[in-house]
């Protein structure tokens, strides 16, 4: 860039940057199951779990319903969580079959996956990180597809 230009403004933050984010918060601030948030009034920055985590990534503050976000916020946070399930469809698919033999539900939940009485807090950080970096992998550095 020259002396003479003007540097852009605004940086675009992309579905990985807000999983790398949601990741850290949880190592910083705790992980949590059953519901978004530790039950908590006094902290603003409770445990959370992975949708938890990726919503104040998102929103840069605590949100119990993620329908009242601005629609800005609200469409990075259905990215960023889209691209989480996408990756827990690849990495750890979970299948849901009726009694009569038929898929219920052919996409992995982020909230039963988190929730799992198995799952460790290392696990979901790790697969917040992992699904950021096949994101990016996926494309350049303009967002594009590669």
């Amino acid at each position: 860039m020259k002396a003479t230009q003007n540097p852009p403004t605004t940086v675009q933050v992309t579905p990985a940057d807000l999983l790398r984010m949601a990741a850290l918060y949880l190592r910083r601030h705790g992980w949590h199951q059953g519901t978004y948030y530790a039950n908590t009034t006094d902290n603003p920055t409770p445990p959370a779990c992975a949708a938890g985590a990726i919503g104040i990534a998102c929103a840069g503050y605590r949100v119990e319903r993620f329908s009242q976000l601005d629609p800005d916020a609200l469409a990075d946070y259905l990215a960023a969580l889209g691209v989480f399930v996408d990756y827990l469809d690849t990495t750890a698919p979970v299948f849901f079959i009726d009694e009569d033999g038929y898929l219920l539900d052919e996409h992995t939940s982020p909230y039963s996956w988190n929730d799992d009485p198995a799952r460790t807090a290392e696990q979901v950080i790790t697969a917040l990180t992992a699904a950021a970096a096949e994101w990016d992998s996926l494309r350049n550095a303009g967002g594009e597809n590669a």
